[in-house]
């Protein structure tokens, strides 16, 4: 699969999860886009790791994305994907972090962004596929669909 860039966008209701060092954290209602790196072994194959662990919760959590991914108030709605060999995931953050609010240290243990965690009160797909678009990328977008009882907001 080729390595990529990727913003996984969830939808939420208001409430607090507990995200291993960073502790309890308040999360408002509505939409949080995770943005990620997929150059690692095996490429754009992760979002099917993310997709694999919200459904079936089946892990522990080990990754900051892991704690909303396990957590049954938070459903994956969709990915938005670009194949590249760039480390460009610090830079679409924070594109997306100049529309909006991002929660404070979340994903970005590993560099000096704020966050790779913005959250939006409306469904932000536009603004996604724009930003990719903007950094020279040919987005994609793959739909998920979560099972009914397996965190359907």
């Amino acid at each position: 699969m080729d390595k990529g860039i990727y913003g996984l966008v969830l939808k939420n209701p208001t409430c607090t999860v507990r995200i291993g060092a960073l502790g309890p954290l308040p999360f408002a209602a509505g939409w949080h886009c995770y943005i990620g790196s997929a150059l690692g072994p095996g490429g754009l194959v992760r979002l099917e790791r993310h997709m694999r662990l919200a459904e079936q919760r089946d892990r522990l959590p080990k990754w900051h994305i892991d704690y909303l991914l396990t957590d049954p108030r938070f459903r994956i709605a969709y990915a938005v994907y670009a194949p590249t060999q760039e480390r460009l995931e610090c830079r679409l953050a924070a594109v997306l972090a100049r529309g909006g609010t991002g929660v404070e240290k979340f994903g970005c243990s590993d560099c000096d962004c704020l966050s790779h965690l913005l959250y939006r009160p409306r469904d932000p797909q536009r603004e996604i596929v724009a930003a990719f678009s903007g950094l020279g990328l040919s987005p994609g977008i793959k739909t998920i669909i979560t099972p009914k009882g397996k965190g359907n907001v």
